[in-house]
């Protein structure tokens, strides 16, 4: 995703497209977790589509927030894990996770922990 002043107003803009999309934060989160395979991703994230999942890794990567690490073996492995870059997210998503752990609570009267 190259920088283009036409098509983002600030660098908020920047930041915010490099991570959205429905599935990007939660693969973020995961793969905050440790390293992943495609596989491994499909069954935490069963509602995302194969081919969703692939298009938002491969954004991901083209953003420099994912390493996609592929094995000379048969058969074939990938595996995918954030870089420095991407776990310099890690204190933003943190927050995202307590602004929706703070929303339900507010709008359901539950509290949800997770274990970021």
């Amino acid at each position: 995703m190259p920088y283009q002043d036409e098509t983002f107003g600030c660098p908020a803009d920047v930041g915010l497209h490099m991570i959205s999309g429905k599935w990007k934060p939660r693969i973020i989160y995961e793969l905050s977790q440790q390293t992943r395979r495609f596989g491994e991703l499909q069954r935490l994230i069963p509602q995302v589509s194969r081919h969703v999942l692939t298009t938002q890794l491969r954004e991901l990567e083209e953003c420099g927030i994912v390493l996609r690490t592929v094995y000379a073996v048969i058969p074939s492995k990938v595996e995918y894990n954030l870089t420095e870059f991407g776990r310099g997210l890690q204190p933003l998503m943190e927050q995202l996770v307590k602004v929706g752990e703070h929303y339900i609570a507010q709008h359901t009267g539950e509290s949800r922990k997770t274990d970021t």
